[in-house]
């Protein structure tokens, strides 16, 4: 019996094309300014430090900018560049400038499975706090409250087993009990190698199928 379902975003919940065509350029064009106004904030400092431990040398402002816009165009799922993105797409949000995408048989089911007791978890490559600013501003309303937790690369990679191994013992359920939803293979088999029930959601010619795993064209047809 599923007692928890852990679901990915993007390609999962929301549209690949909300995240790469209106969040990545919304940060990329304001991270450069941001970064200057913002150099003084401790968080947005602590998070400058790891961008140059990373790179391992230090770095102006503007040549930490030129290494963030590079990775933003590189998809590299870096944990400060999510985090500043994060801070950025917070602006966005509570300016009325971005409303989070999701599919519009998400919300209902993800209500439908909150009310019937199953413990609700987000998976993404993007900061906690961009994953809440997400489901907190949608179309339907804010989502937040049906989530027991949210994880992101700060648990690990999502193709590594150990990141799923790590949450499942967050959960503290076995994995015959959690439900992973993906739209990336790799994702649902790393899920899976380490003891979760998967399925993969082919919402558009986008995804790759993986026939190792069950498959659903919607929430609507996830197996429970």
């Amino acid at each position: 019996m599923i007692k928890a379902i852990v679901t990915d975003i993007e390609g999962t919940t929301s549209s690949i094309d909300f995240v790469h065509e209106t969040l990545f350029p919304y940060a990329r064009q304001r991270l450069r300014g941001f970064l200057r106004e913002q150099a003084g904030d401790d968080q947005v400092q602590h998070l400058l430090d790891d961008v140059e431990q990373v790179v391992g040398r230090d770095l102006s402002i503007d040549e930490a900018a030129d290494v963030l816009e590079q990775w933003i165009a590189e998809d590299r799922k870096i944990t400060p560049l999510k985090a500043l993105q994060g801070l950025i797409w917070k602006i966005g949000y509570e300016n009325g400038e971005l409303q989070g995408h999701v599919y519009a048989d998400a919300p209902a089911c993800l209500r439908r499975w909150h009310a019937d007791g199953k413990a609700l978890y987000v998976y993404s490559s993007g900061s906690v706090e961009a994953q809440k600013l997400i489901f907190g501003h949608t179309a339907y309303g804010d989502l937040t409250p049906l989530f027991s937790g949210y994880f992101d690369t700060r648990i690990g990679g999502k193709r590594e087993a150990d990141s799923y191994r790590a949450i499942l013992g967050e959960i503290g359920l076995p994995g015959d009990e959690v439900l992973f939803l993906s739209d990336v293979g790799a994702e649902l088999d790393a899920a899976r190698a380490a003891g979760l029930r998967t399925c993969q959601l082919l919402r558009d010619a986008k995804a790759v199928a993986a026939p190792a795993h069950p498959q659903a064209a919607d929430f609507n047809a996830v197996p429970l």
